[in-house]
């Protein structure tokens, strides 16, 4: 149950929703990276698609919530359900240090949910691990099912929320007063000619992390993002795998982009953190970016926009819990690069 580091009971991500945008595109993409399409719902046009520790919903209703919050935004994370030890508590809870709840009748599904970024919806999900499953009870098997050997994805690692200007205490607030979560780190980017102010908070059972973004000026990264999404919102998700290079071979000659990087990135990466194992030239082949410090290291790669504005990061851990600050400069000069080229900046 709740203690006061975890006042709702917080265990995890069970789920993401995405809506907007063509059904086919966004089936295609989850295809591509890996996951298998199992269940459906048993009335809406809602598909459950899976890969070891992360469920993606893709609800293609263009009424009720999901609907009406495609039309505001396009592709877009409409919802995501987090596990909690009691739903019903945890909402009960989450409205009295502040959320604002939601009602039941203007939901897609039936959770306890609240208002979380952007106006999206956070469901209460506590069927989950040894206490069963809401796929086996509240869908049904996909009479179109696709089933594929994974690509090593395994967990959520964190979700990025971009913000306005002025807002991101506001939303470091949020989510430090209603659920515990912690603020673990803080970061003043700059790129060549843009740049942003960004902190990351680790959710109070440690399982995942909500870095929180807003822009310096309005032609950066961020503020395309929310022009583009119209309104705050998740940027990125970032898949965990124990083997990037598996995981990026795997995905090999698949529709899925990934962005470029300065061709002197490599000059003396290995030098300064001499512990990294793998195959180096396998991580330049990939232009997978590498950090760490003496304790240890992290590989990263980030796609280019694959969901409206959204993009999805993949992440390998070595004893490393930092979100690859030192790779900060290259990746967001690589990201003013592909704005520079689509005439943005």
């Amino acid at each position: 149950m709740s203690d006061k580091n975890n006042p709702i009971g917080l265990r995890g991500i069970e789920f993401t929703e995405f809506t907007g945008g063509t059904l086919e595109q966004l089936d295609a993409l989850f295809w591509a990276f890996g996951f298998s399409k199992k269940y459906r719902h048993p009335k809406l046009d809602i598909s459950i698609y899976n890969q070891n520790g992360i469920n993606f919903l893709l609800n293609g209703e263009r009424e009720g919530f999901s609907g009406h919050f495609a039309k505001l935004h396009g592709p877009s994370i409409s919802s995501m359900g987090w596990r909690v030890d009691d739903a019903a508590f945890a909402r009960q809870e989450a409205v009295r240090r502040g959320a604002r709840a939601a009602d039941p009748k203007d939901c897609d599904l039936p959770y306890p949910a609240i208002y979380g970024i952007g106006d999206s919806l956070i469901y209460f999900i506590e069927r989950f691990g040894a206490r069963g499953s809401i796929y086996a009870t509240d869908f049904v098997p996909h009479e179109q099912a696709r089933l594929q050997p994974d690509k090593g994805f395994l967990e959520i690692d964190h979700l990025t929320n971009n913000v306005p200007q002025g807002q991101m205490e506001q939303w470091g607030a949020f989510y430090k007063e209603i659920f515990g979560f912690t603020e673990v780190r803080y970061f003043d980017i700059k790129g060549v000619k843009t740049g942003l102010t960004s902190y990351a908070l680790r959710s109070p059972d440690g399982s995942f992390c909500i870095p929180i973004n807003q822009p310096k000026d309005d032609k950066d990264q961020i503020s395309e993002y929310l022009a583009e999404y119209n309104g705050p919102g998740v940027q990125h998700l970032a898949f965990s795998t124990n083997d990037i290079l598996a995981s990026l071979d795997a995905m090999k000659g698949g529709p899925i982009e990934m962005l470029d990087i300065d061709a002197n990135y490599y000059d003396n990466v290995f030098q300064r953190l001499p512990n990294v194992r793998e195959d180096k030239e396998r991580i330049r082949a990939h232009h997978v970016l590498v950090d760490g410090d003496q304790d240890g290291y992290l590989l990263q790669i980030f796609t280019k926009n694959i969901i409206g504005p959204i993009f999805v990061e993949i992440i390998q851990r070595e004893n490393n819990l930092s979100f690859g600050e030192g790779n900060f400069g290259a990746l967001f000069r690589s990201i003013e690069k592909d704005q520079e080229r689509r005439g943005v900046i």
